[in-house]
Formats: C-alpha cells, structure tokens, sequence
C-alpha cells in the first residue's frame, strides 16, 4: 500500500481504531446477562432460589404437617412459595452476592468501568427479574401437578411481584451496602429463617397471638404472601393494602439503599 493509500484509509477510519465505549443498553444486557449466569451457577443462592421453596411446596403439600384451613393446601401453599422465592432471590441472594462483590473490590473496579453506577444496579435489577421469572414458571409447574387451582386478577399478581421485588432489592442492597460481607451473609440467612417462620409464608398468620399478628401483617413477605392469596386463592381483583405496604417498603428500601450504599 502506497503512502497516499495510506493516508486515505487512516483519514476514512477504513482501519483507524475507533476507541469509546459501547452503547449504555448493549453495557446493562451484557452485565444482566452475567449476573444471571454467575447467580445460577452459585451452590448456594441455588439453594435458597430453588431447592428450598420447590422442597417446601412439594413436603407441606403431600404431608398433612400444618393446618392450612379449609381448601387445598397446595391452594393455600403456592402463593406463600411464591412470596418466598421472590424474597430469597431479591433480598437473600443479592444482599449476599453484592456484600461479597463489595468486600472484594468487584463493584469498586465496575464503578470505574464506562457502565454507570445506576446501570450496574439496573443490570442486578434485571438478572433478579429473570431469575424470579424461572422461579415462578418451575414453581407454578410443580403446584400444577400438586393440583393448584390458581384464580383472580393477572394484574394483581404482576403489581404484587413487582412491588415486592423492588422492596426486598431495596432492602438487600442496603444491608449489602452497609454491613460487612460475613455480617451480610449471617443477617440475610437470619433474616431469610425468621420471615420464612413468621411471615405467613407456610404458617398462616391466624395462628399467631393477636399482638403479634398485627406487627407481622406489616412486613414484606406477609404484605406479598397474603396478597398472593388473596388474589390466586380467594379471587380478589385487587389487594390494596397489601400493595400499599409493598410500595412503601419499595420506596424506604431503595431510598435508603441510595443513600447509605458504600461501593467500597
């Protein structure tokens, strides 16, 4: 190649390097779509995603353990199942996973990376989402075959899972924002134990003392498990004060989480 030639190709960037950064909706799909591979392929948020509600619908719904009151159990069931994977995925499982991102300087390197610091919060919000939505096709299968008669308003069940994602992502972050990995990895699991007890997700929430019942009612995972049912096993159109809970520990998680996360 002449000189000349030279000059015309470097001056039509036919073979000049062309350096920027790709597009922001090509950086958030590539690091989702990461974030959903390294959360799948983790032991252990497999067993709080999956294992654990598929063995908790499966054992309570063929082993009379729990009175569940009248009806199905798996009617009763299903929707609690529900509630719990999407607690053990948006809360449990990325407070986990991001506390350790932070420890080890992950987020750090990715907070100076051309993706920006809302991006790689929208990327986790995404391979949360697509996470939650296997979860549900597995679970809603398996109730399927258990004889799960689902009902009631479509709408109602995208508003709860919606709101009760972005409440327990608000809440996850913030603990893995603030709090110490091995501290994180304690709490969620503790946490995790204590809502799965009292947070009506198996054990209705009638059977509870009158004082402490109405304490409980307040948290996510009764607001979303109670919801749940009412909307798939009672048939309600739409469950208002469940969704006014939800919203408002959507908004408090993720103000807080905002405010008080440490990238480093």
């Amino acid at each position: 190649m002449t000189a000349t030639e030279t000059g015309t190709a470097a001056g039509t960037g036919t073979f000049a390097p062309r350096p920027g950064a790709a597009p922001l909706s090509r950086m958030i799909r590539v690091q989702a779509a990461l974030e959903t591979r390294m959360l799948l392929r983790n032991g252990e948020q497999l067993l709080l995603t999956v294992v654990i509600p598929t063995l908790l619908l499966v054992l309570f719904s063929t082993v009379d353990i729990i009175d569940t009151g009248a009806g199905s159990a798996v009617d009763f069931l299903a929707p609690g199942i529900l509630a719990l994977a999407v607690m053990s995925t948006a809360f449990t499982g990325q407070a986990i996973a991001t506390g350790f991102e932070r420890r080890y300087g992950v987020l750090k390197r990715l907070a100076a990376s051309p993706l920006p610091r809302w991006g790689l919060m929208t990327a986790k919000t995404c391979s949360v989402l697509v996470t939650e939505v296997l979860q549900i096709v597995l679970l809603t299968v398996i109730a399927f075959g258990l004889g799960w008669s689902p009902r009631g308003n479509p709408l109602a069940v995208l508003l709860l899972l919606l709101l009760g994602t972005a409440a327990f992502s608000g809440l996850g972050l913030l603990m893995a924002g603030t709090l110490k990995a091995e501290a994180t990895l304690a709490a969620a699991n503790l946490v995790f134990l204590l809502l799965l007890v009292g947070g009506g997700v198996i054990v209705p929430l009638a059977k509870f003392p009158e004082a402490a019942r109405q304490v409980l009612e307040f948290l996510p995972v009764s607001a979303l498990s109670d919801g749940l049912r009412a909307v798939l096993q009672h048939g309600a159109s739409m469950p208002w004060a469940d969704l006014g809970i939800l919203a408002g520990w959507a908004v408090l998680g993720l103000g807080a989480a905002a405010k008080f996360f440490r990238w480093e």
